[in-house]
């Protein structure tokens, strides 16, 4: 079984590379669950129903235009769209591609610590995994 390093992750959202102010990331998929057991069964039955995902990301914080605050909060509340490479850019390296609602951008100034930034996205439709031309 092959492993990855998460140093090589590539996150671009609404076409900026946020990439190298991000350093946490979490791919969330799961599904509505669906109780379909009846009288006289000995178990519970289930189905599968809505895929659902989120994408709560964070890292340190950059005042650049092209830093997280820039980019970022401005798309609160409105969709965008997230490609993920959790193995870097490259030909034949996965990718997926997913609307995101950007649903809040946050900072934090701990007193002995740098200023971070953290942001929850969730996807809104379809997931699009391909490898990368």
């Amino acid at each position: 079984m092959g492993t990855v390093h998460s140093k090589k992750t590539v996150i671009l959202l609404d076409g900026n590379d946020i990439s190298t102010f991000t350093n946490s990331s979490d791919w969330d998929r799961n599904a509505d669950e669906h109780d379909t057991t009846c009288y006289g069964m000995d178990d519970a039955t289930y189905e599968g129903g809505l895929r659902r995902g989120s994408f709560p990301i964070g890292g340190v914080y950059d005042d650049t235009a092209t830093g997280p605050k820039a980019v970022i909060e401005p798309l609160v509340g409105t969709k965008a769209e997230l490609i993920t490479r959790p193995e870097g850019t490259g030909p034949g390296k996965p990718e997926s591609t997913v609307e995101v609602l950007v649903k809040s951008y946050k900072e934090t100034a701990p007193v002995a610590d740098m200023r971070q930034w953290s942001a929850d996205l969730t996807m809104s439709g379809a997931v699009v995994t391909a490898d990368q031309a």
